[in-house]
């Protein structure tokens, strides 16, 4: 990049990807500035801090990888393809990989800590929405909405730490489409608690 043509959007990306490589101590504004091509004082225009260039950060993942996801699968109509097209978008190819598995490591800091539970908050009633939409009770949404979930954070774990031992968690494997066909299959399966 041209030293003056890095935008803030440019550094809080930056910081995301710092974030998945190496976690909260990785947001190192040298670092960053020697990254993006430019001086310490291109931070300064942007951030009054680093916290602030954190923040920044994880709102952006936050609106990205929540908010806009979950309007843009809200459009579709139809029940069954709603919770088919959420699946596919959210395990599909990662923006920033291991962003995720990282962000769950570090909710020691507060700052991700909020972020990482708000996030959860708006993605689990979003899941539970879904499944409700289908036609399952409350009780049953909210116990598949964090089947779900759990399963979302450990096939994104899977693609991180064991390409090998479960290539169908990876997105070019041949098998990836119908290990994802089945996860989605499983979780609209009939059958629950509500009574």
């Amino acid at each position: 990049m041209a030293k003056g043509k890095v935008s803030k959007s440019d550094w809080t990306m930056a910081a995301l990807r710092a974030l998945a490589r190496g976690g909260v101590a990785a947001v190192a504004v040298d670092v960053l500035a020697r990254e993006l091509g430019v001086t310490r004082g291109s931070f300064y225009w942007h951030f009054e801090n680093r916290e602030a260039l954190l923040v920044a950060a994880l709102e952006t993942w936050e609106r990205h990888g929540t908010t806009e996801i979950i309007a843009a699968v809200r459009e579709e109509a139809d029940p069954l393809a709603r919770a088919r097209t959420l699946f596919a978008e959210a395990l599909g190819d990662e923006k920033i990989a291991g962003l995720e598995p990282a962000l769950a490591a570090h909710t020691g800091h507060p700052a991700v800590a909020e972020v990482v539970a708000r996030v959860t908050r708006a993605r689990l009633a979003f899941l539970e929405e879904v499944y409700a939409g289908v036609g399952f009770g409350p009780r049953d949404a909210r116990h598949r909405a964090l089947a779900a979930y759990a399963a979302y954070l450990g096939w994104l774990e899977l693609r991180r730490t064991a390409p090998d031992s479960a290539p169908e968690a990876q997105l070019q494997d041949p098998g990836s489409a119908a290990a994802l066909d089945h996860l989605v299959d499983m979780t609209l399966a009939p059958g629950g608690t509500d009574t």
